[in-house]
């Protein structure tokens, strides 16, 4: 950081900053204003109702693996990750019954939400209500979030540069929001910022939605509340400034410093105790200074003293110096989340799915049988079926003939009358399926049955591996890749207990 001397800061004094230099940052062109061009970046469906049946098998059934809530399933509102056709990868909030009773201002606030579309935030892409379930579906962003990066890191703290940028890309957040009269955002904290395939970082959606229960805007403790809320119980765009402020605090000082112990700290002018050790020499005394100066302003007991968000966006965007690094060199990660299958340790199966190997993999399945089937459907549960269930035993077995003498168009027969009685659920047909479908070169159908398979058992790495294999077959080679990473990680941690 240097040896001068910092400026005194001091809430009552702090005038606006007259700041220039955006057009210098290089941003996109559409940087500006907020809007994503037609075609530019990435492309967005547009915002759609999806039914439960779609989302449960989505998430695989809701399964506790897939659960990526920071406090887990005791989250009272649970999300989700998933994968939409085993392809697109979403994030799927589910709210507690009581969320929200009135299914009609559910949707209202979705389909608002939903139409907003832009890079700096994770966007809407759509909602569920059916009876009592209230779903929301968004992006899916694997990099997870900025609390996580800032407080619980674990072989790298975030470089200054970075930090600029978080809270540069934030504050457009807010103002595409507010041009959008979207200006009240609920709970802003550093969990409520992600991380995309490249690293940069967005504004979760969800806090753009009001609660119609409670009408709680704050879930943290007292002490980062706006004041007027503890006075008022109403959040004001103001409010959203003061949280914004708090999430500048936790940039400097990679901890979560209430924001009156803070100010303090500024007003004493003891820095040393503010600012993260981890930053030391990267950055200037100005710099430092100026997002003192924004956080003290953005902190002021009188919400009318808080900047706009368009003020701080330019003041933000003239603190940048590194405006060249892509994101995910500046946190050390590899571009758009890719890998190699040559990173990951492979299993004999996993190996055939991606060579699509389908001899190698019949054999694999032909030789594991029903042993993965135990708590759903085995060959003991077959046995102590009534005779009424008999013409279904059969042709569970005629199809594991077939399957062993590789007809593969007389297994597809068998075990789709077996399932079509819907009694009993199997993974392991859905398996066999799925590889006699692609042996008969229908490869989509092959992918249902992996999905299918997925959704009853959660947890069973041949699931992961068939869908990469089917993926493969319809050509959507990074869909495959990451069907193959999940699965070998699921086969890791199994291995590992």
């Amino acid at each position: 950081m240097g040896a001068p001397p910092w400026r005194l800061l001091c809430c009552c004094c702090c005038r606006e900053s007259d700041r220039n230099g955006v057009d210098d940052l290089k941003l996109k062109p559409d940087a500006a204003d907020g809007e994503v061009a037609a075609g530019d970046w990435y492309d967005l469906p547009p915002f759609q109702e999806f039914t439960f049946q779609q989302l449960r098998l989505a998430t695989s059934g809701f399964a506790a693996e897939n659960i990526i809530s920071e406090s887990g399933d005791k989250a009272p509102n649970v999300v989700y990750k998933g994968k939409l056709d085993a392809q697109r990868r979403i994030a799927v909030k589910r709210f507690s019954r009581s969320a929200w009773p009135d299914p009609r201002q559910f949707m209202e606030e979705a389909k608002s939400v939903g139409q907003l579309r832009n890079k700096r935030i994770v966007n809407l892409l759509g909602c569920c209500c059916e009876a009592d379930e209230r779903l929301l579906v968004a992006e899916y962003m694997p990099n997870d979030t900025l609390a996580k990066h800032l407080f619980h890191w674990e072989s790298q703290a975030m470089v200054w540069p970075m930090r600029l940028r978080v809270v540069l890309y934030l504050a457009e957040a807010l103002d595409y929001c507010v041009s959008k009269e979207r200006a009240l955002y609920h709970d802003l904290n550093a969990y409520r910022v992600l991380f995309d395939d490249d690293c940069n970082p967005r504004l979760s959606c969800f806090g753009l939605m009001k609660n119609s229960r409670d009408g709680k805007s704050y879930s943290t403790n007292l002490a980062f509340t706006p004041p007027e809320y503890m006075r008022t119980g109403r959040i004001t765009p103001e409010s959203v400034i003061y949280s914004f402020g708090t999430l500048l605090l936790d940039v400097l000082s990679g901890k979560h410093i209430p924001p009156s112990h803070a100010l303090d700290l500024i007003r004493d002018r003891n820095f040393s105790m503010l600012i993260d050790s981890c930053l030391e020499g990267q950055f200037s005394n100005e710099e430092g200074t100026e997002l003192m100066r924004l956080a003290s302003r953005c902190l002021h007991y009188e919400p009318r003293e808080r900047p706009n968000v368009r003020s701080l966006v330019l003041a933000l965007a003239s603190l940048q110096k590194d405006v060249e690094s892509p994101s995910y060199d500046l946190m050390d990660k590899p571009r758009g989340g890719a890998f190699t299958l040559q990173s990951i340790h492979l299993s004999p199966l996993a190996e055939a799915c991606s060579r699509k190997d389908l001899t190698a993999i019949h054999e694999h399945l032909e030789t594991a049988g029903y042993k993965d089937d135990e708590g759903t459907a085995n060959e003991l549960s077959f046995q102590m079926w009534t005779n009424q269930m008999q013409a279904t035993i059969d042709s569970k077995k005629k199809g594991d003939t077939a399957f062993r003498q590789k007809d593969f168009s007389m297994a597809i027969d068998c075990y789709s009358q077996f399932i079509d009685v819907g009694t009993m659920v199997s993974p392991t047909i859905y398996a066999r399926r799925c590889l006699s479908y692609l042996m008969n070169d229908m490869p989509q159908q092959a992918l249902d049955d992996a999905v299918q398979a997925l959704a009853i058992f959660p947890t069973w790495p041949t699931a992961f591996y068939l869908q990469a294999a089917a993926l493969f077959s319809l050509g959507k080679e990074n869909e495959a890749r990451e069907a193959l990473k999940d699965g070998s990680a699921v086969e890791t941690r199994s291995k590992g207990h």
